[in-house]
């Protein structure tokens, strides 16, 4: 059997901006998106109200500025994490090689 896909999607509206974005989604994003629209509007908010900023245009542009930067962090975060266990693991690969005569 096949599922009829449109069956399966979901219909929403989220607002963002003073602006309504209708959407059709699978409904397992739907809770994703609807967190990521309420921060979106709580992270704007603020901008306008600590920086006297009311172009909703750099209000967005700041909004998308301050959650790519977590991303990239995050990432970059990992990737020294990842090294200094890998870096950990070596040592303790060639303390343990050393002490069984391995090497």
């Amino acid at each position: 059997m096949f599922k009829n896909n449109m069956a399966e999607k979901l219909k929403i509206k989220l607002s963002i901006a003073d602006r309504v974005y209708p959407l059709t989604i699978d409904p397992s994003q739907e809770e994703g998106l609807r967190k990521a629209a309420k921060n979106i509007e709580q992270l704007a908010k603020k901008f306008e109200q600590n920086y006297a900023v009311r172009d909703k245009q750099d209000v967005l542009a700041m909004c998308a500025l301050q959650f790519a930067s977590k991303i990239e962090q995050k990432g970059i975060d990992q990737m020294e994490n990842t090294k200094e266990v890998t870096e950990r693991l070596k040592a303790l690969d060639n303390l343990v090689n050393t002490k069984l005569g391995i090497k």
